[in-house]
């Protein structure tokens, strides 16, 4: 991880509990020159299930390929994740390194091959080295256990500080706990997933019924954040659910406890994907972007998206700039139904312009003041229909070039 902590960082890692039926290993597996674990291994139960979201990216790695074929199962023993080389767009190597992967592991635990989970970040176009994976993930297997915190750091690459989020519910009587993890501090403008995620829970959950929860908790939450408007070659989201809460299995949307399910492992996605943008690469700014009375909440979305990845909008704020003249720009260039003379837009609560025009004796104070903090508000309504989106992003500094013209280094 990169030693500046990002402003907009919490004040530490959060207490999070272990899972029954998970156990966490890190290693050193060097696979760049640094001294710090860069491989993490989950051990998962047998009969823990699995759902997951990957890239929409045309230029998937193998990882993300492999991932999507043993989804399909829906049953997990193992994840492992390497940090500091993506092995994306790397042929018929990238492919080997992780079958080699899934090999050992399924060999140490003897499962199938497609019970082992991989996801690999970093450098894209350097196949991954298999005799470091095997080396790394021999170490990981002797390894002692490792808590929240190391599992997090080891799956990093930019990334300024850690990032976990936990929750709880009542499901079936019993108190289930959903717990994550996630890296992602640049490429991010995920149109599925986003960066690297893992959330683990024990409770009991239908692999079927859990892929059907992460999808809308990831529609709300991971598919609603941006950086800087690239997607990532190896964008993955997974979830495993142990089963050891000892709740009767959650398989359909009106079992009991199932909305209680939902809403808790949408509220650690979202802290997740906060996360992320709070740790956006040179980020000084977390901005939110509401946007209401529009056609659909799909273009709504559109809207919100268009204003999140301009780089005009995002450099006026970095400069404490109230010019919502480039919020107007980014509206018109969506793509999507919108009349100037209805559109308002406000900064903080504030509006500062109405029916397409400034508002009448707008004092732009107030709103200067509003930018000078670190959490901003940005309120665009359309007066079209009910339409309504949020979606979250960071400012664009000159720290973000700094990171990223020196990043393969």
């Amino acid at each position: 991880m990169h030693a500046v902590r990002s402003p907009l960082a919490p004040a530490g890692f959060p207490e999070m509990p272990p899972i029954a039926g998970l156990e966490l290993r890190v290693a050193r597996a060097r696979y760049k020159d640094w001294d710090r674990a860069d491989l993490t291994l989950a051990l998962l139960d047998e009969g823990t299930a699995v759902a997951g979201v990957t890239t929409r990216s045309r230029c998937p790695s193998p990882e993300v390929e492999w991932c999507r074929k043993a989804l399909v199962l829906g049953k997990a023993r193992a994840l492992v994740v390497n940090a500091g080389n993506a092995n994306a767009f790397t042929g018929n190597r990238g492919r080997a390194a992780v079958e080699a992967i899934a090999a050992r592991i399924a060999g140490h635990l003897a499962c199938q091959p497609s019970d082992v989970f991989v996801a690999s970040t970093g450098v894209i176009g350097v196949p991954l080295p298999i005799d470091r994976a095997e080396a790394g993930l021999d170490a990981a297997i002797a390894a002692p256990a490792a808590g929240w915190e190391e599992a997090a750091a080891a799956i990093a690459t930019t990334d300024t500080f850690t990032k976990g989020a936990t929750a709880t519910a009542i499901v079936d009587g019993r108190t289930i706990t959903i717990t994550g993890i996630i890296k992602g501090s640049g490429m991010i403008a995920p149109d599925m997933a986003t960066m690297l995620g893992f959330v683990f829970t024990d409770a009991a959950v239908d692999p079927a019924f859990l892929q059907a929860a992460l999808d809308d908790a990831n529609a709300q939450t991971f598919s609603c954040i941006t950086v800087d408007g690239d997607t990532s070659t190896s964008d993955t989201v997974l979830a495993f659910a142990t089963g050891k809460a000892g709740n009767r299995t959650l398989a359909e949307t009106d079992d009991p406890g199932a909305d209680a399910f939902r809403a808790a492992l949408a509220d650690v996605c979202r802290e997740l994907a906060h996360l992320v943008v709070r740790d956006g690469e040179g980020a000084s700014k977390f901005i939110r972007i509401d946007v209401t009375g529009a056609e659909s909440d799909t273009s709504a979305r559109r809207i919100a998206m268009s204003i999140a990845n301009s780089p005009l909008v995002k450099t006026a704020i970095a400069g404490e700039d109230a010019n919502w003249g480039r919020v107007v720009m980014a509206v018109g260039k969506a793509g999507e139904p919108a009349e100037r003379d209805r559109l308002s837009i406000s900064f903080g609560g504030i509006e500062v312009a109405r029916e397409g025009l400034v508002v009448e004796g707008y004092d732009e104070a107030p709103v200067a003041a509003h930018l000078k903090g670190s959490e901003i508000d940005i309120g665009v309504d359309l007066g079209l229909d009910e339409g309504r989106a949020t979606v979250w992003t960071c400012d664009l500094t000159h720290g973000y070039i700094e990171i990223n013209a020196d990043y393969r280094s």
